[in-house]
């Protein structure tokens, strides 16, 4: 197998990487429904997040049929999403969040960016300040109008490789990726664990053997404890239902953030 690759260009999420690396730790990013509770409510948690020291803020654009989302996120996404959220309202929301300064990436199902027009969206996302994409359920082969409207606009583009991925699929994977790698921690749907699971490390060991990239670990971190694990042997933490699960269930939503 040939060496470590990545796809060409510079990353716009890189400058996150490269702070938290200086300082000898790993990023933090918080992940959290565009709309959710509402759009000016969904701001004010992203801001307050960034406040608390969050490095990237992934904000996931709403969608009906969220097949990796678990029951927490689904239930923060029927909220904005019966709140009448549309893609543009996230796209405002990024604007506002990346104008504190902090990188922003999106998570995405691939319908909401299809409806939009994909160019036309890489082109919104790149003038609101966003870093790129996060693509659940797009795989690098469907892939060609994307990377096509990310290398135009400069945006980041993240694939999600698994425990059961081949190393042939991870190197192929990780050389359409650009910005970070997203590894699942788990087969399944996100949501907190008692644990996280175990395959996890073996999985970002495989990647160090194809890509240079740095690689993110999602799906099952929940607790301090988990992510100062992860913290030891992957280059970002993702954290979203247990964030989300604090404003779900507290039912005054200052006092929410205040905590």
């Amino acid at each position: 197998m040939s060496g470590p690759q990545h796809a060409a260009g510079a990353s716009r999420i890189g400058v996150a990487f490269d702070k938290a690396r200086a300082d000898g730790r790993a990023v933090l990013v918080g992940c959290m429904p565009a709309g959710f509770p509402t759009v000016e409510g969904s701001i004010a948690a992203m801001k307050t997040m960034v406040d608390a020291g969050v490095d990237v803020i992934e904000v996931e654009i709403p969608y009906s049929d969220p097949v990796m989302d678990g029951p927490v996120i689904q239930r923060a996404s029927d909220m904005a999403l019966a709140g009448g959220v549309r893609t543009r309202d996230t796209l405002r929301i990024i604007e506002a969040v990346a104008a504190t300064g902090a990188q922003v990436v999106t998570m995405t199902y691939w319908n909401p960016i299809e409806r939009y027009g994909v160019d036309a969206f890489a082109r919104d996302l790149a003038a609101a300040g966003g870093t790129g994409l996060i693509t659940p359920d797009l795989i690098p082969e469907e892939a060609e109008e994307w990377l096509a409207a990310s290398d135009a606009y400069g945006l980041d583009r993240t694939f999600l490789v698994a425990p059961s991925s081949t190393d042939e699929r991870l190197a192929m994977t990780v050389g359409h990726c650009r910005g970070f790698v997203y590894a699942t921690a788990l087969m399944g749907v996100t949501g907190a664990r008692a644990e996280v699971s175990q395959a996890a490390p073996v999985l970002v060991s495989r990647l160090r053997q194809v890509t240079d990239l740095p690689v993110g670990v999602g799906l099952g971190v929940g607790t301090g404890a988990q992510a100062a694990a992860v913290a030891g042997y992957a280059d970002a933490v993702i954290v979203g239902s247990a964030l989300i699960r604090c404003l779900l269930d507290e039912p005054d939503f200052p006092t929410a953030l205040a905590a």
